[in-house]
This record gives structure tokens, sequence and C-alpha cells, in this order.
């Protein structure tokens, strides 16, 4: 009783001297962690001027019951010490609650019985709280969304006045429709980059705007390194429309490959070949490769070897080779055919024979064939010899030979009447097997007109694009 006369004593004394302090307000705002607990406890809880454990109890139940975090709350308090029981859902409010009966003004110990408790699975309490909050959120940014629509909405609007005017001004330096379709677009879409850089702006997404912005072209080198064959394709397909180096139907040879072109795609050039098959090759390979185009001069020369024998005169073959290809009606005598020495094989003196044709009229195959036929026809009337390749055969033991006129008789004449006379081979430009001396172009459109086309999409070549 004496020592708790003196305690009481110097506890009034001490509030008499000393300035009451305000009650200062013990809950804080939600921590970064993304769930709500109690602040600090300040460094003294001020409960009247003159300290009871009643008033020590009330202060207590007041500050307690106020944040709601503490269930079945009790608080006793006997000689200025505390004694906390109830029940609480995590720790740190546990020790919250001791720390503020602590620093209570007239409080020498706290006894903290409050338990942790752990939250029912069924507890939809939180979920509640998630959905406030969202729901909270959505009201405040509101203003934002309608704001980033209606900057949406003119950026669009003037995406596609920027694409009508690209459009326009590059028709001026361009007829390729792909060429007019890429530049436009690209305006377009450096509009609507810009409308997102100012939208991300206003709704306060910086970082967001600036990783558009400096993401793009981050993003085109990515596609760029990922799809460089597909981008290859597409840019051959822009040089190459606009500056047509074939049009349709034209017979071209592309890294040996030979036909007719079909069409051109933004990914492939497809090509009829003579055979009839379709063959498409990547507008890359057109582009960078080795063309050949037929069709943009009609002239083309063909050519040819044939040998005679060294007892042969050159001149007087030439001069029969010659008049072969002088009368010849499918042969252009601008520019003149030529009949040249090319070589000295071992048992032929060999003969090159060039002559130019109409590639657009007829075929350079069959002319060909027509034009070696009647040479070879000439030759044999003339009287000039065409050996074979000579061959060397050694016999080590020698060869027995034995001369028997009556069949030697025999032999010759069988030789003479097995041997097709010369009046048998036609005079004829063409014969049937060579069909007529004709282009089989119109023959190889037909086909590709009625044959299904392997390569879909818009042709690059036509008059619309």
């Amino acid at each position: 009783a004496t020592f708790r006369l003196i305690f009481v004593t110097m506890a009034a004394v001490s509030l008499t001297v000393a300035t009451p302090a305000r009650s200062q307000q013990t809950a804080v705002p939600a921590t970064q962690s993304g769930q709500d607990t109690l602040g600090s406890v300040s460094d003294r809880v001020s409960v009247s001027t003159s300290v009871s454990d009643s008033d020590i109890k009330q202060r207590l139940i007041e500050i307690l019951s106020a944040t709601g975090r503490f269930s079945a709350l009790d608080v006793s308090v006997r000689g200025g010490v505390v004694f906390l029981q109830g029940f609480t859902t995590n720790e740190e409010d546990r020790r919250w609650a001791g720390d503020l009966a602590r620093k209570t003004e007239g409080v020498a110990a706290v006894m903290n019985h409050i338990a942790v408790t752990k939250p029912s699975v069924w507890d939809f309490q939180p979920a509640v709280e998630e959905i406030r909050n969202l729901g909270r959120g959505i009201v405040r940014t509101t203003p934002f969304v309608v704001l980033a629509i209606l900057v949406l909405a003119f950026t669009v609007l003037l995406a596609k006045l920027a694409t009508r005017a690209a459009r326009r001004v590059a028709r001026n330096h361009t007829t390729s429709a792909l060429l007019l379709d890429v530049t436009a677009r690209g305006a377009g879409f450096v509009v609507i980059l810009v409308g997102l850089y100012v939208v991300f702006r206003v709704m306060g997404l910086t970082t967001v705007a600036l990783t558009v912005v400096g993401g793009t072209g981050v993003l085109g080198i990515i596609l760029g390194i990922a799809f460089r064959d597909i981008s290859e394709n597409l840019l051959a397909s822009v040089f190459l429309s606009v500056q047509h180096p074939f049009s349709n139907g034209d017979l071209v040879e592309i890294e040996g490959v030979t036909g007719y072109v079909q069409r051109l795609t933004m990914r492939a050039t497809l090509l009829m070949t003579l055979d009839g098959n379709h063959v498409q090759i990547p507008n890359s390979t057109v582009y960078k490769g080795i063309l050949r185009n037929f069709t943009s001069n009609p002239n083309r020369r063909e050519d040819f070897t044939v040998g005679i024998g060294y007892d042969d005169p050159v001149p007087f073959a030439q001069q029969v080779a010659l008049k072969v290809l002088a009368e010849h009606p499918a042969l252009l005598k601008d520019p003149e055919p030529w009949v040249l020495v090319d070589s000295l094989g071992s048992t032929t003196v060999n003969l090159k024979i060039y002559f130019w044709l109409d590639g657009t009229r007829h075929s350079w195959l069959k002319v060909k064939s027509s034009v070696i036929r009647l040479v070879k026809r000439a030759f044999q009337d003339a009287g000039i010899s065409m050996p074979d390749e000579a061959r060397e055969l050694i016999f080590p033991n020698g060869v027995p030979v034995t001369i028997r006129e009556a069949d030697n008789a025999q032999q010759d004449e069988r030789k003479e009447t097995d041997r097709p006379p010369t009046d048998l081979e036609a005079e004829d430009v063409a014969t049937d097997a060579e069909a007529g001396l004709r282009s089989e172009a119109a023959e190889i459109e037909e086909q590709a007109r009625t044959s299904r086309s392997p390569e879909q999409g818009d042709d690059l070549l036509s008059p619309g694009s």
C-alpha cells in the first residue's frame, strides 16, 4: 500500500509540472505491401492529468476498438499493469497493441495475451474489399479513359488524312500500287504511334509511353532479324513492281529456270516452264539473281555445231550451209547468219552455225531442229562427208583376214539396199514431227489459264496493281 501511494503521488506531481500532451492518432495508412497495417505508436500516449487504472483501461479500449483489428477484446489494468486479451488476424497488429499499451501514460508493464488467429478459407471479406478498391480505381480513372478515347478517335482521323495525303503526294512520283500503299500506310502508322504516346502520357503512364516509342525501333530490328527472308521478299516485290524488269507473258530465264511469267506477288514470282510446270521463285532471288528476258528483245540467236571431213573443202561447206540459212523462211536476214570454223577435231573440221529468229513468232527449238535437218541434207546432196569420231582398236595378236569375192559383192549389194535413199529426207521447212515452227507461247498461256495457280495473292504486274 505504501509503494502504491508513493507511485501515485509521483505521478500526480509529474502531471502537475509537465504540460499535457495531445492525443495522437495511432493508425496510419496502408504500407507498400498492399495490406493495411497499424502505424507506429507515439512516444507517449496521454490519458488525463490524474492517471488511474480505469482511465488507462478506458483509453486503451477506445483506441484498440477504433482500429477494428481485434475481436473479443478484453483490457484489464491492475496497479499500472495492463492485461490484454482477445484475437487478431496478424502478428503485426498483436505487437502494435502491446507497444500501444506499453507507451500509454501510467502503465508500468504489459501482459499481451492477444492471440493471432488465421482467417477462414471461406472469409470473403478480402475479396469484397479488393472489389471495392477496384471499383474506386475505375471511378478515379474514368475521366482519363474518356479523354484517351477522344484522343484515339482524333488520332485515327488524323491517320486517315495523313494516309490520303501521302498517297496523293506519292502518286506524283510513282505508279506502283504497292509502293503507294506502303508509303501511305507508313505515314498513317507514324500518326497512330504519336497518338498512342499522347494517350499514355495523359493517363500518367510515362514509362509505357517511352517504351512504346523506343520499343518500336527495337521491335522492328527484332522482327527484321526473325523474318529476314520475308522482309527481303517484300522489299524485292516493291522494287520489281516499280522497275518492271518483265511483264506478264514474258519469256524469262531466272537462275537457270526458263518459263513464261504468270504473276508477281508480294512473296514470289510465278513462272510456267516450257514443260508445263509451275515454278515459284522467291522475289529476293529474282531481284538479286541473273535474269534473262527473251521477250524484251524478240530477236534471238541460236547455234549448233556440225563436223565435216578433212578432205572436204571448208569454204564450199560454208557456202552450202549459208544457202540453207538464207532460204529458210523462219530465219532473219538482219542480223545475218554466220557459218564459222569453230575447231579442228580428231577426224572432223567443226563448223559452228549461227542464225537469228523472231522469238515471239517462232519456237527456237523447232526452228533449230529444222535448220539442222536441212543443213544435214544439203551436205549429203553436195557430197560433203560428216565422219564419226575416230575410234582406235588394238589387237595384240593381229586379225586374220579372208577375202571372199562373192561374199563381198553380196555384202556391198546388201549395204546399198539397206541404206535409206536421200530422197526420203523431206525438203520441207517443217515436218509433221516438228509440228510447225510457230511459238508455243499461246499453248502454254492457255495451260496456265486453265490450271490451278499455286501462288495466291494480288498480281503486282496487272494494270490495276
